[in-house]
């Protein structure tokens, strides 16, 4: 058979298919939407934000001291989230992660030529989550005067849950949404791929591409025929013929 493919056998599989396509899709969307809302748990986020300024003694602005200060808010992004602070914050509020797994909750964000930068934790209880961010932000400010020898570290704010507190995690429009569009294309792909595979003889086409001559084809017949033939022979069917002996 021929192995070429044209736009117009695709929109024929397309066309053929439909349902199948329609109904994976459904599915996918249905599928996500369970486990956004029933079985993934909502994950909570808070911030607080930390200054890093050294006092100068006539408290004046210092721009090489300022631009030294920024330049350490990446050293103090890396101490804020090293075992030796985790471990104390953990002991501090009896958690029970260890300070690996405490790290993938924390995230440090600042904005380019800024002294100030925020601290992000992440949790399934938004109130645990804001006692770990000021836990974290008050054991840093304590601690980083011995390990830096300074005192440069202010909290500008501290972290606090809301009262109507919106998970960041999961997001269950977009994951269904997402869903559909892979759930479509893994419909289309699989029609396609499930009419490439069929090598069965469909109609007389296939046979002459094999290169053998066509004897003669039946037409299918459509349901208005069907029925129109089904009401010509049930009168037949219902009517009988007696013959007696007398007649020839």
């Amino acid at each position: 058979m021929d192995s070429t493919v044209s736009l117009m056998d695709i929109f024929k599989t397309l066309k053929k298919r439909w349902k199948f396509i329609v109904l994976l899709t459904l599915a996918a969307a249905l599928i996500s939407g369970a486990v956004s809302y029933l079985v993934l748990k909502p994950v909570y986020q808070v911030s607080t934000q930390i200054l890093v300024n050294q006092k100068t003694a006539d408290k004046q602005p210092d721009l090489t001291l300022m631009q030294s200060n920024v330049n350490l808010i990446n050293t103090y992004s890396d101490i804020m989230k090293s075992p030796v602070i985790l471990e104390k914050v953990i002991n501090k509020l009896n958690l029970p992660q260890n300070p690996e797994e405490l790290n993938k909750d924390i995230s440090i964000t600042n904005q380019e030529n800024s002294q100030v930068f925020t601290l992000n934790v992440e949790n399934e209880n938004a109130s645990l989550a804001a006692q770990i961010a000021n836990t974290l932000s008050e054991t840093f400010q304590q601690e980083i005067k011995g390990i830096m020898n300074v005192d440069n570290v202010t909290i500008l704010a501290k972290a606090e849950v809301k009262k109507n507190p919106v998970p960041v995690k999961p997001k269950p429009l977009l994951n269904i949404f997402v869903a559909i569009a892979l759930g479509f294309i893994a419909g289309l792909g699989t029609a396609l791929l499930l009419e490439f595979w069929d090598n069965t003889i469909k109609d007389d086409q296939d046979v002459a591409d094999l290169g053998l001559p066509v004897l003669g084809s039946i037409q299918k017949m459509s349901m208005v025929h069907k029925k129109e033939k089904r009401k010509s022979i049930t009168p037949a069917l219902g009517s009988e013929t007696v013959v007696t002996s007398g007649e020839k």
